[in-house]
């Protein structure tokens, strides 16, 4: 495996420790995690038994028994760091997986740099499982790229460090004891793989970088022949679910295209709506479906699609009848059963539709149902000081999604980042909208060009093209490869939330950052998907695409903007405003400052937030159709948070608790 092409320029080793060394901030849940870790290691025996983010990995496709069994492997895993890929003969100490080793909860607290390997073992225990099953390995994200092993041979590698994959172990997992072992290597910032807000030297609006893995791992036992993959779409019109399920073997002989020679059964069962349905549950039984009214049930004998000689696709429909549509306010969820096989599945969806359409006064607007819905969002980067990307615990999550719907946000916008699918699933329950960022990637960005100028001379920018060579120099993807992989990870990333009925939009780039080609992207997501909303630039470079005009105003004065070069009939939104900063002693990652004004009293900042909140409302009547204020909390030297980093002052309160 040839790693070098990844690579662009390998900065010099820092010679001193990263500020983050000594850094004791943390929220309470991570306080609280630490300290079971550190009794589970000096009591003998215990460390075995220390959970760590053990809810249900995947609440939106629940695998019921007779399968169904599976095995969080999160907790203590060995690691060594090594300067080349071979396995080391002794591990260098124990690291809390799944956070990665620059983390505090890690109990590593190392910046893996690009030339080293970062490997991990895990010894699990597995009684004698029943024949005709197989045996899925999950991995949430791993960053960046890896190789995975089971009892010395390899078993699969994946490249990317923001999306799931999956690996199958049942030919080499055996009754007994087995051993998992990772090598891992992540370039960061010096090569043009995803990267997001991560950064070697970080600093202002760039974040600690970390590495390893970050999301849930776990084992999963599935039957022979499964459901891989499914796509539930509400026909919001015709009130109908269409849903779509690929399955794994077995093929009929032939080349793609319909299949007379296999004919499965397939059960369908649709459970009534509910509100904010088990609230306390860790997601594995919230939509079993226990006690609920049946409103349809269907059992067809249907022919598939052969995809490829291994993969096929079942297509059905079901009528909804009175249906209750999903919003924020009121975030209605069926239950539904899927059976087909030996495959037993619970799942839900919603009935809601995004379209643009025309207010009395000839505005377009974004609409949700039918009806005009200005989306009031919030700018969610999901960083911990503890545990950076990875969250603390499934509560940390809640805590901050309820907190920003008490603010009275109705609407997330998730940057540079794809959250594990528990954070979607608690924004399907609790009624938030997402926008999903596509997390960028690319060479190193001259910030100049694409972020200063842009931001305060928006007009000189406005003309800029993303096609060609010499724009592609520009934004960072010279190289073909980087925009292929860009283009799969968009592509799976779609399929990956798909089934979230809180997806409300696409946003493809954001402020220039490797952007390329937006047009064509544009027009391949809405094939993909067109039944959300696409922001293909988030902020300038416009090339007039997408359903919204999307721009940043940190320093101008708050307006409806006209696009400068020609009549736009799409809905105008301001996808980042504000980031007012306020330093709350006691509460500080470093004591450098990075925002967007900057306020010396916390009544000061208060005032001013609610004056901005006073004229984004003004301009709702003007035209304005969606609205992002940065952001969530504090990270790192950022500290125009409405939360202190550690999660432990609101910094501009609701207004019902001024």
């Amino acid at each position: 495996m040839d790693w070098s092409q990844f690579k662009t320029a390998l900065p010099r080793r820092s010679s001193g420790e990263k500020k983050t060394s000594e850094n004791q901030l943390m929220t309470e849940w991570g306080r609280k995690l630490l300290k079971e870790a550190q009794e589970s290691r000096s009591q003998k025996g215990s460390a075995a038994s220390l959970r760590v983010l053990t809810e249900y990995p995947r609440p939106q496709m629940v695998r019921l028994k007779p399968a169904g069994r599976y095995e969080i492997l999160n907790g203590w895993w060995n690691y060594a760091v090594m300067e080349s890929r071979r396995v080391p003969q002794e591990w260098e100490g124990q690291i809390l997986v799944p956070f990665s080793p620059e983390t505090k909860l890690s109990f590593v607290r190392r910046q893996i740099r690009p030339e080293e390997y970062l490997w991990y073992e895990k010894e699990i225990q597995v009684e004698e499982y029943p024949e005709n099953q197989r045996v899925l390995l999950h991995f949430g994200a791993v960053d960046q790229k890896c190789e995975v092993y089971l009892n010395g041979r390899r078993m699969g590698f994946h490249t990317g460090g923001y999306l799931p994959f999956t690996v199958e172990v049942t030919e080499r997992l055996h009754p007994g004891r087995n051993v998992i072992q990772l090598c891992v290597q992540d370039l960061s910032d010096t090569s043009w793989l995803t990267r997001g807000k991560q950064k070697l030297e970080q600093g202002g609006m760039f974040y600690t970088a970390q590495s390893g893995i970050w999301q849930p791992v776990w084992l999963e036992w599935v039957p022979l022949h499964y459901v891989e993959r499914m796509w539930i779409t509400p026909l919001y019109e015709e009130s109908m679910f269409d849903i779509r399920l690929r399955l794994n073997g077995p093929s009929c002989e032939g080349t793609a295209g319909s299949c007379t020679a296999v004919r499965e059964v397939v059960e369908l069962k649709l459970y009534e709506p509910v509100v904010n349905q088990a609230e306390k549950s860790d997601g594995a039984c919230c939509f079993c479906n226990a006690g609920r009214k049946l409103l349809r049930e269907l059992k067809v004998e249907m022919e598939p699609v052969l995809l490829d000689p291994v993969h096929r696709e079942f297509h059905m429909r079901v009528q909804v009848p009175e249906k209750k549509s999903w919003t924020p306010e009121t975030p209605w969820l069926y239950g539904l059963s899927i059976a087909i096989g030996e495959d037993h599945l619970a799942s839900y969806a919603a009935m809601r539709c995004f379209t643009v359409e025309k207010d009395e006064k000839n505005i377009p607007r974004l609409c949700l149902n039918r009806k005009i819905y200005f989306m009031d969002g919030v700018l969610d980067q999901g960083y911990w000081p503890e545990s950076l990307m990875t969250p603390p615990a499934d509560g940390a999550m809640v805590s901050d999604i309820r907190r920003m719907k008490s603010m009275g946000f109705n609407m997330i916008r998730k940057h540079c980042k794809i959250e594990p699918d528990r954070w979607y699933y608690h924004c399907d329950r609790f009624g938030m909208l997402v926008w999903q960022d596509m997390v960028n990637g690319g060479t190193a960005y001259n910030m100049m060009s694409l972020c200063y100028l842009p931001t305060l001379l928006p007009a000189l920018f406005a003309r800029k093209k993303d096609q060609g060579s010499r724009n592609y120099r520009r934004t960072g993807r010279s190289q073909q490869e980087s925009r292929r992989m860009w283009q799969q990870e968009t592509e799976e990333t779609i399929n990956l939330l798909y089934n979230h009925p809180s997806v409300a939009a696409w946003v493809l780039f954001n402020e220039g950052w490797g952007q390329f080609d937006s047009a064509d992207a544009c027009e391949t997501v809405k094939k993909q998907d067109h039944t959300r909303f696409v922001d293909h630039a988030s902020g300038w470079f416009d090339q007039k695409q997408g359903d919204m005009r999307s721009v940043h105003n940190y320093f101008r004065k708050l307006q409806v903007e006209k696009n400068p070069r020609k009549k736009d009939d799409r809905p105008f939104v301001i996808s980042e405003y504000g980031g007012y900063a306020y330093k709350t002693e006691g509460h500080l990652w470093t004591d450098d400052l990075y925002g967007y004004g900057v306020y010396k009293s916390r009544e000061k900042l208060q005032s001013a937030y609610y004056g901005l909140k006073q004229q984004i409302r003004a301009l709702e009547k003007e035209g304005l159709c969606a609205a992002v204020y940065t952001q969530v909390s504090d990270i790192e030297e950022e500290v125009n948070g409405i939360l202190t980093y550690d999660r432990e002052i609101w910094k501009i309160p609701p207004e019902k608790q001024k």
